[in-house]
């Protein structure tokens, strides 16, 4: 399988800290990676070191379709093919839903009625059509979290990083975007999901990795993940 995302030795210090050690990882399209961990075990660190938001100074590289993008700014990441959400949704609460999802594609050379169109149909999969003239602040939290999705999907990115799209999501919607996160891994795209939501994880997930203070303590398959002692003892303790 071609690999899609790869990590090399990541590392990422915060004065004393280590909040990303040595982290090695690699996802290849179509297939999607569990990362799972209890608080502070440096998922989002990782996720942001991967697109940008942080620079791996201490260490590490970055690879996507096998060219290396360590240290290179956020934008330039986006460009090279890599999609992100975040723990807490950030949309342009005081832009129409459409709007939102013209935004990551405004240096398309498209006509404008084709780009419209594309945001009208990933607004339909998302269930949000009927409100695509709203302003994105009158959503609720998790149609936020599926607006922010679709416009990471807006420029088709065969990469995909969710951080915690389950956290604080009506379990009718969390089904909903478990389904949409399964279309996109059958699409092709290589998905890295952070989640607590364990059942969640495990349904969508081809292998999972563990992180425990910035390093990955156990990697595998669903079934070695659930049993391994590293991880019961780092989720419970001794």
């Amino acid at each position: 399988m071609t690999v899609a995302i790869e990590t090399r030795g990541l590392t990422k210090r915060f004065g004393g800290l280590v909040a990303v050690d040595k982290v090695d990882l690699r996802a290849a399209a179509g297939e999607t990676l569990g990362i799972i961990g209890v608080n502070g075990a440096g998922k989002t660190t990782l996720m942001n070191c991967i697109c940008g938001l942080y620079r791996p100074d201490d260490g590490g590289d970055v690879f996507v379709g096998g060219e290396r993008v360590t240290g290179q700014a956020p934008h330039v990441v986006a460009h090279r093919g890599i999609g992100r959400t975040f723990q807490v949704p950030r949309v342009f609460r005081r832009m129409s839903l459409i709007d939102n999802l013209l935004v990551p594609v405004l240096d398309r050379k498209a006509p404008d009625a084709e780009l419209i169109g594309r945001a009208e149909a990933m607004l339909e999969r998302m269930q949000l059509i009927d409100l695509r003239h709203n302003h994105a602040e009158e959503l609720s939290g998790g149609q936020q979290k599926l607006l922010e999705m679709a416009r990471m999907l807006m420029p088709d990115p065969p990469i995909v990083m969710l951080d915690e799209p389950f956290a604080g999501v009506h379990p009718v919607l969390c089904k909903f975007m478990i389904e949409r996160i399964e279309e996109t891994a059958h699409a092709g795209k290589a998905v890295l999901l952070i989640s607590h939501d364990l059942t969640s994880i495990y349904r969508l997930s081809t292998r999972v990795i563990a992180l425990n203070q910035g390093r990955i303590i156990a990697e595998g398959g669903v079934d070695d993940i659930r049993g391994n002692p590293a991880v019961i003892e780092a989720y419970l303790g001794t």
